[in-house]
């Protein structure tokens, strides 16, 4: 193998989102413009150039919708407005307008499975029985002892149901007490939501996250949970020792995940994609992206892997097998409700070359791959002391788990100034001092930088077609590696990765050889680029060179 000089670059027709690079932004977190410590519409904006400079096709946008903040924007108060932390819808069409300008596209959450208790939605429907939204939300009565209606455990801690004492009912929420589940067996609820998302096409979005799709519709007969029979090790809560069979995951959801389709298909080039957070999400996932349904979806393979292990990984990947019928995959190694990669997967010997490692697997991948803010610079879990904890989930879960705060502390722009130029007032949450010396000022024009690194690596995939549509298929290696063919028809591009604690020998038939794009770590080729050797921790992908 030789050193590849110069890259393919190929045209092909296809939908943007296949195989795109989408760059997830945590507004709370991004920049503040406002100076009062929380980040803002106006920020993202300013910053599109650095986003664009990264390569990116799209960005999502974590929720941004008027809303209480007790699960921080995911409990939405009204879903066609902005809330005015953030700033205004003004300042939406803005970024809209500034993000289409820079060839950029907007991907927005779309929250369908409840909304905040302030909802005017719910403040009606609890009112009474006999409203006009009387059953735009899942209420029952109490069993004959008095207690909730089933034995069904809220994702957040405690039983899934929440009194009402003007209605004299339970009602249901798979979140926060003030998260209550929309009732989507009811035909005005999916038409209503159904007006949510037209009003945010009709303004120029190019697509949506859904989430938690798993819990979107329940059992009508509120029948119980059964309990789980294989406990994980980790199971810190009630809600991890059942099977989720009636509470989650109804077999009616697949078509009103047609109607979404059917929708989104009346404006150009919509991307939709589903995050499914069960214990084991292939089969929803599939289900969910068989054709006339959504484009795309995610799990938490990777975003709850605590370690990289290749046997592990390899299983999750070819869950996804090629094929038109099979659905597109979307990976993310990070987010906004995962620790960490560089921390969870940091090895025995963290720091940058594992970072590296880690992108570089990541765009191998057949599918979209999702890139969390901060992810870029390496940055690691932030250290959140106890009493600066704000997430619920994390205080509820400490010191059980690392929690959500640690991966949403403000994005580090400046080394030198206040705040490292996130906000000239106190963070909302604390920037941890390790993330400082990362920040974009200190990588941006060092070419060996993670940053920098980053943006190879998108460029390099957009330039090479197998890695960004092609089919996958892996070959046979050692123990505690990865060795797999990208293939689109006209390209082979191969990928190999050492995850163990030493080096590791390959053999592969490779007759006209390959060129080495990028690659981590120390590589040694024999004669006739058939047998090489990769050292631990390093890993290479080599387009095929030309016959």
């Amino acid at each position: 193998m030789r050193i590849l000089q110069t890259m393919t670059q190929t045209s092909d027709k296809r939908e943007w989102w296949r195989g795109a690079t989408i760059y997830q932004v945590y507004p709370r977190s991004f920049l503040d413009t406002t100076g009062n410590g929380i980040g803002d519409l106006p920020g993202i904006t300013r910053r599109l150039g650095y986003i664009r400079d990264l390569g990116v096709d799209a960005i999502w946008l974590s929720p941004f919708f008027k809303s209480p903040m007790r699960d921080f924007g995911y409990d939405v108060s009204d879903f066609c407005d902005v809330d005015p932390l953030f700033g205004t819808l003004r300042d939406f069409d803005e970024l809209l307008s500034a993000a289409d300008k820079l060839g950029l596209r907007i991907i927005i959450d779309q929250v369908y499975s409840h909304s905040s208790t302030d909802h005017a939605w719910f403040m009606e429907s609890a009112s009474d029985r006999a409203n006009a939204r009387a059953d735009w939300y899942v209420w029952a009565d109490p069993r004959d002892d008095g207690k909730e209606p089933n034995n069904w455990q809220s994702i957040f801690g405690g039983p899934s149901w929440s009194w009402s004492d003007s209605r004299q009912q339970y009602y249901l929420h798979n979140f926060l007490s003030e998260q209550p589940d929309l009732n989507l067996h009811n035909e005005e609820v999916r038409q209503a939501l159904f007006d949510v998302a037209r009003f945010w096409l009709d303004r120029g979005v190019k697509g949506f996250r859904l989430d938690a799709l798993h819990c979107l519709m329940h059992d009508p007969e509120l029948r119980d949970n059964p309990d789980r029979m294989e406990i994980p090790a980790n199971a810190h809560k009630p809600y991890h020792r059942q099977e989720h069979v009636f509470d989650h995951a109804h077999p009616d959801v697949p078509a009103f995940l047609e109607h979404i389709r059917k929708l989104t298909d009346e404006y150009d080039g919509i991307f939709t994609v589903a995050e499914v957070g069960t214990w084991k999400p292939l089969p929803l996932m599939r289900e969910y992206t068989q054709p006339r349904r959504l484009n795309s979806a995610y799990g938490f393979d990777f975003l709850a892997a605590p370690k990289l292990d290749a046997t592990e990984f390899r299983k999750a990947v070819e869950a996804w097998p090629n094929g038109p019928d099979r659905g597109w995959p979307s990976w993310a190694f990070s987010n906004h409700d995962a620790p960490r990669v560089a921390t969870r997967w940091g090895g025995s010997s963290p720091g940058d070359d594992r970072t590296r490692l880690i992108a570089l697997l990541q765009f191998s991948l057949r599918g979209n791959v999702f890139l969390y803010q901060g992810e870029e610079l390496g940055l690691a879990q932030a250290e959140i002391p106890f009493e600066r904890l704000v997430d619920p989930e994390a205080i509820a879960s400490w010191p059980h788990t690392m929690g959500r705060d640690g991966a949403r502390t403000p994005m580090p722009w400046n080394k030198g100034e206040k705040n490292a130029g996130f906000s000239t007032a106190e963070p909302w949450l604390p920037i941890d001092s390790t993330h400082v010396p990362r920040a974009v000022n200190q990588q941006a024009d060092d070419p060996d930088s993670v940053l920098s690194f980053f943006r190879r690596v998108v460029q390099f995939r957009k330039q090479n077609p197998a890695l960004v549509t092609g089919d996958l298929v892996f070959l046979p290696s050692p123990s505690d590696t990865l060795l797999f063919l990208r293939t689109n028809g006209k390209q082979r591009v191969l990928c190999a990765f050492n995850l163990s604690d030493s080096t590791r020998e390959f053999d592969v038939e490779a007759p006209h050889g390959f060129d080495i794009g990028l690659a981590v770590g120390r590589l040694t080729m024999n004669s006739g680029d058939r047998q090489f050797s990769i050292a631990s921790g390093g890993g290479f992908i080599a387009p095929q060179r030309s016959t």
